[in-house]
């Protein structure tokens, strides 16, 4: 056998199934982790779901199918529906089911009072903002159409998946502010078909085969964008279709090896991200993609687990402090945040304070004197002659005249902090503008 010969029997070896599996199988740990991260978003978006469906008690936020449901209080530590909770607003929420027709908003006038209403897609993006920013204060009535779904004009919102999330954010303006903030949650109207009770679905401790029978089932709910079908092929030998087919039953003990070796790749790297993020002059400043990711599906993952329904930057800015382990603090001494007397934006601004968890997620946090953030409208605070701000941030109370500025952290393990502008001007949203670092005193 000459050379020509054996190449073109070992080109038809090469063809044969057998041999393509084998080839797909060699990259599985590739490809479990690319598929994992790329997932991440619909599995935490179907677990969000689930709790607010099923929430209970008097002070769960149940929001239910084409309704909507109201958080009446501000959020507090018992609060863990969702990661990185603000303490400004009241959020308002309701899951879409668009696949028996449209469904029709009302948002009612709000006049000088902040509101956003995003409507997020099952991958997270937000596929529209309507409220202060877009709207002015007047309101409206708005369609909200699926895919493939008619609709034309000003009023139609269009939704990328079938089914979707729609938070809002309504401003509180301290406990007597309450009841006029209720109002406007009470104006809040949705009005559609019925829809359909999901199913339960595994969650990003599952095991890898019910995480990705999961996944599968999910992408046959709310198939992907066309862009995304490069990911799928990147990913052929782990047989994740688009259209959401999966069968682990296809692999063997070495295969399988492979796939959990991706999936702990992938979720580890996701956690340790958030511990080596990047910052500038002592912040972490947001993606431009924040809130609509495209093909960035390491960022989107990451969102979804340290920051899920992030709000795109035009509407907010989130900066994370970089703390003594990156985005971590673990000190516990005293530090200090110099804050300008004006910041340049048209909203409003808040500094919250989260403890962090194992899994790279974080929670509003108990502390002796119940302020969870410190903003330009606490009460009580002392600020400086040209109207700046001195911050004291620690895990027990500074003292003195340091007290009515004292953000307290968790009376132990580590901690983040997480500042919101609200309608940030352009000079925020290009980088001319730079906070001051929070220091170790």
């Amino acid at each position: 056998m000459n050379r020509r010969e054996l190449m073109a029997v070992l080109a038809a070896i090469a063809a044969t199934p057998a041999a393509r599996a084998f080839a797909a199988q060699g990259d599985l740990t590739a490809a479990a982790r690319e598929a994992w991260l790329y997932a991440l978003p619909l599995i935490e978006m179907a677990q969000a779901r689930q709790r607010m469906l099923t929430a209970t008690g008097v002070d769960a936020q149940k929001a239910g199918l084409n309704s909507f449901g109201h958080s009446r209080k501000l959020v507090v530590p018992a609060n863990r529906w969702i990661t990185t909770p603000n303490n400004d607003t009241l959020y308002s929420s309701a899951w879409l089911d668009l696949t028996k027709g449209p469904v029709t908003l009302t948002i009612p006038p709000t006049g000088d009072r902040y509101i956003s209403v995003a409507v997020m897609d099952m991958y997270t993006n937000n596929n529209a903002v309507l409220g202060t920013r877009t709207l002015g204060g007047q309101g409206g009535t708005f369609t909200l159409v699926g895919p493939g779904q008619s609709g034309s004009g000003a009023d139609v919102v269009r939704v990328e998946t079938p089914h979707a999330w729609m938070l809002v954010r309504t401003l509180v303006d301290g406990e007597a502010d309450l009841p006029a903030a209720h109002a406007v949650q009470d104006g809040l109207k949705l009005k559609g078909p019925k829809g359909v009770a999901p199913g339960a679905y595994a969650n990003r401790q599952s095991p890898w085969d019910a995480y990705f029978s999961s996944v599968a089932e999910l992408l046959a709910s709310d198939p992907p964008r066309p862009e995304d079908l490069a990911l799928f092929r990147k990913c052929a030998g782990l047989g994740l279709d688009p259209k959401g087919a999966f069968d682990p039953k296809r692999f063997d003990t070495a295969a399988i090896a492979q796939i959990q070796a991706g999936v702990a790749q992938a979720s580890m790297g996701l956690i340790g991200f958030t511990k080596r993020m990047v910052f500038t002059q002592g912040w972490s400043y947001p993606r431009s993609n924040l809130g609509d990711y495209g093909q960035d599906y390491g960022f989107r993952a990451l969102i979804a687990l340290a920051g899920l329904a992030a709000l795109p930057v035009t509407e907010a800015m989130y900066l994370r402090a970089q703390g003594d382990d990156g985005a971590v603090f673990s000190g516990d001494g005293l530090y200090h945040l110099a804050v300008p007397a004006k910041l340049p934006l048209d909203g409003f601004w808040s500094l919250t304070m989260y403890e962090a968890t194992a899994d790279g997620q974080f929670f509003l946090t108990e502390n002796p004197i119940n302020r969870y953030a410190i903003g330009d409208r606490t009460p009580g605070l002392k600020r400086n002659a040209d109207g700046s701000l001195d911050v004291w941030i620690g895990r027990s109370d500074p003292g003195g005249d340091r007290t009515a500025n004292w953000l307290p952290a968790p009376a132990k393990g580590p901690f983040a902090m997480t500042l919101r502008a609200y309608l940030p001007r352009q000079e925020f949203l290009d980088g001319r503008f730079r906070m001051p670092a929070v220091q170790k005193v």
